[in-house]
């Protein structure tokens, strides 16, 4: 490996640990500020870096992907998913891509079943209601929710998080129901009892809750598209912590505020940061800003996982977690 420090331009903010190991390792370029780059700031630092670590809210499509120098080698994305990147200009341009997968398995496994439980016992209108000084004391009938004990949780995509999620809900004394491209291992069916189903369309239709936890990619956009959420019971629940794109968000509020749709719970939107103002109008939905995966410990096992995705990169080995040129 050469002795110059490769220059690396980091997006965001980092946790101050692997911030502090970045500038030993590499000429570090940090986003103090923390502000979100404009596509003049992303254009200048593809221009600038050898490596270019982006976060899930940057968006290195073809045309700034186009703009880079020949010295960009590496996109290190500083989180799991890699929608954000435009993979084939990058592998066009011969740019190695890796992301961060695993580490926030279990977080984001934590905040789907907070919503799974959420939900349906009105927890979110609740806690509203309380701080307004609207709560008169106990009644029989007051904030009567829904029993989750029973019910059947239908998971839209059973991979890490997915898995994660089935186990936490037969805690809770859910039964497990589940769509994926491909079936799981047997073990991890008997071990759940969970019950694969072939068709998404019938499954959503025997669902009491639904969780979306597959990635979003052009084949997923609008997985659960307006027609399939029209199959639901309105006694159902809907529960995303994936991405905004996989469900159609105009027929999903228009179904919660007709009573097509009990509730749901949410912590990511289709078109992000904003939210559908009428979204924010609905008593039966518990909205969160995008913090499934937030926990410190995870995002400093990211950071880990981008410094060793450069460092083997530039000791001329193949990243552990490349997920460009094998991909494409």
């Amino acid at each position: 490996m050469s002795t110059k420090k490769p220059v690396v331009f980091v997006t965001r903010k980092l946790p101050d640990p692997v911030e502090t190991r970045m500038m030993e390792l590499f000429d570090a370029r940090l986003n103090v500020a923390d502000k979100a780059l404009s596509r003049e700031d992303l254009i200048g630092a593809v221009q600038s870096a050898d490596v270019l670590v982006p976060t899930v809210t940057d968006r290195v499509d073809a045309q700034i992907i186009a703009e880079a120098a020949p010295r960009l080698k590496l996109i290190a994305s500083f989180g799991t998913g890699i929608d954000h990147i435009d993979l084939a200009a990058a592998s066009e341009r011969g740019i190695t891509v890796t992301n961060t997968p695993g580490v926030l398995t279990e977080d984001t496994a934590d905040m789907t079943m907070a919503l799974i439980l959420s939900v349906p016992r009105r927890l979110g209108e609740g806690e509203r209601l309380l701080r307004a000084g609207k709560w008169t004391g106990w009644a029989p009938n007051f904030m009567l929710g829904r029993r989750i004990w029973g019910k059947r949780l239908g998971i839209l995509g059973m991979g890490r998080i997915g898995t994660a999620v089935a186990r936490r809900a037969r805690g809770f004394g859910l039964s497990i129901h589940y769509h994926n491209r491909n079936r799981v291992a047997e073990d991890t069916e008997a071990e759940l009892e969970a019950t694969y189903w072939e068709s998404l369309d019938q499954m959503l239709a025997h669902m009491d809750i639904v969780s979306v936890n597959c990635p979003h990619t052009p084949a997923t956009y609008h997985l659960l598209s307006g027609r399939r959420l029209k199959l639901m019971q309105p006694s159902a629940y809907v529960v995303n912590t994936s991405r905004g794109e996989v469900v159609d968000e105009e027929v999903l509020v228009q179904m919660l505020r007709d009573g097509e749709l009990s509730g749901a719970g949410l912590d990511v939107y289709e078109h992000e940061p904003k939210v559908n103002p009428e979204l924010l109008a609905l008593d039966n939905v518990v909205l969160l800003p995008h913090i499934g995966s937030a926990t410190l410990e995870g995002r400093i096992d990211m950071g880990e996982k981008v410094l060793i995705n450069i460092r083997t990169f530039f000791d001329g080995h193949r990243p552990p977690d490349r997920v460009l040129p094998q991909l494409l």
